[in-house]
């Protein structure tokens, strides 16, 4: 299951541009990985601990601005099509939870 945020924040003023950072860096540390300007993904193991990060996203949003989920599975996720650019094959985009370095 993935877990996608997908984001527009106003960033008008010093206020706005620091709840924007606020918000990011909460994603960042809660396992989020930028996929896209404003679009940020995370593998969930079960669709109930999806649905506890969403409602947890739902607490530390800010006021002002435009934010929404996805959820989606590993087969969903995987038949992601690539119009323009490559894709990149990294460890962060497959769904393993163990990574042997």
């Amino acid at each position: 299951m993935r877990l996608m945020i997908m984001f527009d924040l106003p960033t008008d003023t010093a206020e706005n541009r620091r709840n924007y950072r606020k918000f990011r860096k909460s994603l960042i540390n809660e396992g989020f990985l930028m996929i896209q300007y404003s679009v940020y993904c995370r593998v969930c193991v079960t669709k109930q601990s999806a649905e506890f990060l969403e409602k947890k996203i739902s607490v530390m949003a800010p006021k002002k601005g435009l934010i929404q989920s996805f959820m989606m599975t590993e087969k969903q996720y995987a038949d992601i099509h690539f119009i323009t650019g490559k894709k990149v094959d990294d460890i962060r985009n497959t769904s393993d939870r163990t990574i042997i370095l």
